[in-house]
């Protein structure tokens, strides 16, 4: 008998009829032998609803009713999928975060996990019941109602399989794994059958929005195996999310991730002298405007000019930031673009291959795409080119890594 933490998402419980399907499946599970601990998120559209409530109260809500607000969509989900399982004659018991006692720090709306109980959890599974979590929520050490942030139900679930030291915590959600890139943009794009917790971080950190990237952490941290699975289909196969196997011999490219969020600023003509860099982009940072990729560039007449790229809703605010301080620091003006996007590809197979940023950089010459940044990492290699060539670039990227062949 093993242990599985299961977590379906909104969509996945948007309905009673989808809750009932959800029932189906963990009933399978548990027929099968193992023991169950399902989280579960609100209803499709609850949490929004919630929010709206709230904002028409007051603009800004206080974060800690916020969070006492927003902590119910969960609740009425967990209680749905008790009685269902419960109709089924299975035996089931459902618990709010504070319930057993997920404990996190104080920060109301984007709470961090501290430590979890898992007594109450254990002694329910050794009494045949299959256990029902809700995600996204905890409780600080003042017994405080709090809130993990958007994405917070998967870093709920990885916590709890870490806790109870779980086979496998499995994901299920509206699509059926990890894809080489979007099928939307390349049709031939193929499910992974596995990838590395590294390889996955790099990809949701550009872009794929499978999994929330502080739950890929956690997973990554305490070695929790995680399984992404679609919850509309009965494939049990899906993408493993693990550790780097030393046996395995790792695909040269895994994935090709991409951004279409970015914006470029570019500070020109800056006195070159020590601390220019901080004089730039301190003033982003102050500002809680993160920055994305970077590059300086030296000329010969004593000058140096700066660009970065933040997220689209930045790009506005970062613009005026550098027109202020290209004043303070005497530079020579200050331009932006908004229609660029960020291009990736990703996979560990490029500790132990030369001539991949070759590869990649050829295939875009020939098919005409400019670069306009680059940034690496041991196992990433990222571009920034025109917006307009963005579906031109990942589909000849896809191509030439020969990530349109089936395994």
């Amino acid at each position: 008998m093993s242990l599985i933490v299961q977590k379906y998402g909104g969509t996945s419980v948007g309905t009673v009829g989808r809750i009932e399907s959800v029932a189906d499946k963990v009933m399978g599970w548990r027929e099968n032998g193992h023991q169950v601990v399902v989280v579960v998120s609100a209803m499709s559209g609850e949490t929004n609803r919630l929010l709206e409530l709230a904002n028409a109260i007051q603009e800004q809500p206080v974060p800690r009713e916020l969070d006492v607000l927003l902590s119910t969509g969960e609740q009425v989900t967990i209680a749905l999928l008790s009685m269902a399982l419960e109709k089924r004659g299975c035996a089931a018991r459902s618990y709010t975060g504070h319930q057993v006692h997920i404990r996190t720090d104080s920060v109301h709306n984007k709470a961090r996990i501290v430590d979890i109980d898992d007594a109450r959890i254990r002694k329910d599974l050794e009494q045949g019941r299959v256990v029902v979590v809700a995600g996204f929520q905890g409780m600080d050490e003042a017994g405080n109602i709090t809130t993990l942030g958007r994405g917070g139900s998967d870093t709920s679930a990885v916590a709890l399989a870490a806790a109870l030291k779980a086979d496998e915590c499995q994901i299920y959600t509206d699509v059926d794994g990890v894809y080489t890139t979007d099928p939307r943009v390349v049709p031939e794009a193929r499910r992974l059958d596995h990838i590395t917790y590294e390889e996955m971080l790099e990809m949701a950190s550009l872009g794929a929005k499978v999994l929330q990237i502080r739950s890929v952490e956690f997973a990554s941290k305490y070695n929790v195996p995680l399984r992404v699975l679609s919850s509309f289909e009965d494939k049990i196969s899906g993408t493993l999310i693990s550790a780097e196997d030393a046996e395995m011999e790792q695909a040269l490219i895994s994935g090709i991730a991409f951004n279409r969020d970015e914006a470029k600023v570019t500070i020109l003509g800056v006195p070159d002298q020590p601390g220019v860099a901080h004089k730039i982009l301190g003033p982003i940072a102050d500002s809680n405007i993160e920055l994305d990729m970077i590059i300086q560039n030296v000329a010969e007449d004593a000058t140096t000019d700066f660009t970065f790229t933040v997220h689209r809703n930045d790009y506005d605010k970062s613009l005026a930031i550098m027109k202020e301080t290209a004043s303070k620091l005497g530079a020579r003006e200050v331009t932006g673009d908004t229609k660029i996007v960020k291009v990736s590809i990703v996979g560990v197979g490029m500790r132990s291959h030369a001539g991949i940023a070759s590869t990649m950089f050829k295939t875009l010459a020939t098919e005409g795409v400019n670069i306009r940044m680059i940034s690496t990492s041991e196992i990433k290699i990222s571009v920034v080119v025109d917006e307009k060539y963005l579906e031109l670039s990942v589909r000849a990227l896809h191509e030439a890594f020969g990530l349109d062949q089936l395994a």
